[in-house]
């Protein structure tokens, strides 16, 4: 006969007011695969003969919102540079990483960076002629952008972009995803 091993109390989770818990939200969430982007923007010149410091954050909450018009939109969270970046500057633009792109969508992740320049040293891009932003060579698609719409939602501000260019440099490769708090390729 089998015997049941007794399970170990689940620690208790703080709710929120509606009676979901931060842990309890991220870990039903985490099961949502999402692919992964990098989004750039460039800060405007400090002065005329100079160019502003490019920026670069990446994203796996973003997505298609409308063919007609073209419209994508991401998640940024609130007060972070790019949301402060993207609140002055309505052009910006979004690689869709590879499966061979993780070291990029990991180099962009990290928190309490001061400067994205030494990121961005080695990193092939392409500048995007409509935003003047880094395009990542070898994205498997890469957009360009102008700000339509900000909403605030929660922690987190969505930006709404129109599409102003669109192309497909990399047909071979394979999406990069996220999953349970890990970058994942497809079987």
């Amino acid at each position: 006969m089998l015997q049941k091993t007794p399970t170990a109390p689940r620690p208790e989770a703080v709710p929120h007011a509606e009676g979901v818990s931060n842990d309890e939200f991220r870990a039903a969430l985490s099961r949502l695969a999402a692919g992964v982007v990098l989004i750039t923007a460039q800060e405007p010149p400090l002065d005329e003969d100079g160019r502003g410091e490019d920026v670069g954050m990446t994203a796996t909450a973003f997505m298609s919102v409308s063919l007609d018009p073209p419209l994508v939109m991401v998640s940024v969270r609130n007060d972070s540079r790019m949301d402060d970046l993207l609140a002055e500057q309505p052009r910006w633009a979004v690689s869709v990483l590879a499966e061979s792109q993780r070291q990029v969508a990991g180099r962009f992740s990290m928190k309490g960076r001061i400067s994205d320049r030494l990121l961005f040293a080695d990193l092939p891009c392409v500048r995007g002629e409509a935003t003047g932003a880094f395009l990542v060579e070898g994205a498997l698609a890469t957009l360009e952008c102008d700000t339509e719409q900000r909403v605030r939602a929660g922690d987190h501000t969505l930006v709404i972009g129109r599409v102003l260019t669109a192309s497909v440099p990399n047909t071979e490769g394979e999406p990069l995803t996220y999953f349970k708090g890990r970058y994942r390729h497809l079987d």
